[in-house]
């Protein structure tokens, strides 16, 4: 009756982590299709809209770095719970504030509230963390990477839509759906971490470089923060150019992009929630991972090359196996640390993550800036996917080496 107990407990606490997660990236989702083209009405310029852009996506990157492993850490003290709903509160009304923004400064200030709310996602996998065992938490993360990919599935198709009324009007959505996520937090949402399992708060795990000294405690753990890095390193190409990219070479429109990243969203939930678990049971975490990776490679290439957008939809497949590696990743890496440790992980994971995505925006943007528009220096705009299936591939490279040294160093072991 106990275990019976304690399982149901669990699914409910999955269940309800799963819906805060769906509607905490619908949100995110919303405002995709419309915040390069609002840059670009202030700045009159595709080309210098991109490199706008990706200081935008910079400075939200810069703000996760800084607070990440803080909010990990805090989470390690005081709960999951209580940061998730401060996230959740703080999206809403940093939404509200880019609704209102008039000019480029109001823009940019939203985006560094918003990189510090939701750095708060380090809690959401350090909650599946406590929920989960071990050898279930590729899985767990699976589930998680399904819901932020059935988020995008709503969100882009919502802010599409919306986009046409105006692009403000998704920003006023998106304030509305965080405001929904806190209240279904505060009413519905469980603690998963006991007090006797927490940590106290102590700033030289909480600063960044203390939290990615706890990335060097073995040789397998840096080498897979190694791939985390460059795969947000790569991933960043689409936040940094592609609306801007899909709008110059195939004339669409937020309708159009919304509808797109749609389906990147259902071929990734399908990926991450449903073919990860067999996958894993099959090949192993590492197997898969590097699989995954590989798949990205190809299909992030094939985008930079295609010369139609029929063509851009078709390499969306092999790109969609990319959905592979991201919570293979996270498994692996949960289990070089204890209990009390995962948000202090997850944070290092994502500052390691948010230097990526400091560096990645400003790289790409200004890659896309010289390479697409008249007097390109370099005149073919998917250059910058190119270059990012090159980032993805050492990734994958990386992933095979590191985990063929793990396997040898336990086969000694044993």
């Amino acid at each position: 009756m106990f275990a019976l107990s304690s399982l149901r407990r669990q699914r409910a606490a999955l269940a309800f982590i799963f819906v805060t997660a769906v509607l905490d990236i619908v949100a995110m989702g919303i405002v995709i299709p419309v915040l390069p083209g609002l840059i670009e009405d202030f700045v009159g310029s595709n080309a210098r809209a991109g490199i706008i852009n990706g200081v935008f996506v910079a400075l939200w990157a810069a703000m996760q770095f800084v607070c990440s492993p803080i909010i990990g850490s805090l989470s390690d003290q005081y709960g999951r719970r209580p940061v998730i709903l401060i996230s959740c509160a703080g999206l809403s009304i940093d939404y509200v504030l880019m609704a209102l923004a008039p000019d480029l400064w109001w823009l940019a200030l939203g985006r560094i509230i918003a990189g510090i709310t939701s750095s708060s996602f380090t809690t959401i996998y350090a909650y599946m963390a406590d929920i989960t065992e071990p050898e279930k938490r590729a899985r767990a993360y699976g589930l998680i990477g399904a819901a932020f990919s059935g988020g995008f599935v709503l969100g882009p198709v919502l802010g599409g839509f919306l986009g046409e009324f105006g692009p403000r009007v998704p920003f006023w959505a998106a304030a509305g759906l965080s405001g929904v996520a806190f209240l279904y937090g505060l009413f519905v949402l469980p603690e998963s971490l006991p007090p006797e399992k927490r940590m106290k708060f102590g700033w030289a795990r909480a600063n960044p470089v203390g939290a990615l000294i706890l990335l060097r405690r073995h040789t397998e753990l840096s080498g897979l923060a190694v791939v985390n890095f460059l795969l947000y390193f790569a991933h960043h190409v689409f936040s940094a150019v592609f609306v801007l990219y899909a709008a110059l070479r195939y004339g669409w429109g937020p309708a159009e992009v919304g509808l797109l990243l749609a389906l990147v969203g259902v071929l990734d939930m399908l990926a991450q929630g449903v073919l990860v678990g067999p996958v894993v049971k099959r090949f192993g975490d590492r197997a898969t991972m590097v699989f995954g990776l590989f798949g990205g490679t190809v299909g992030i290439a094939l985008m930079g090359w295609a010369p139609t957008g029929l063509w851009f939809i078709f390499a969306m497949l092999p790109n969609a196996l990319w959905g592979l590696a991201m919570p293979t990743l996270q498994s692996l890496m949960t289990r070089r640390v204890g209990e009390d440790e995962q948000g202090q992980l997850q944070g290092a994971n994502m500052s390691v993550a948010s230097i990526a995505g400091v560096a990645s925006p400003l790289f790409f943007g200004w890659i896309y800036s010289i390479s697409a528009g008249e007097g390109a220096v370099v005149p073919h705009p998917g250059l910058a996917f190119f270059l990012a299936a090159a980032v993805l591939l050492l990734a994958a490279l990386i992933g095979w080496a590191v985990g063929r040294r793990a396997e040898r160093e336990e086969n000694v072991a044993v």
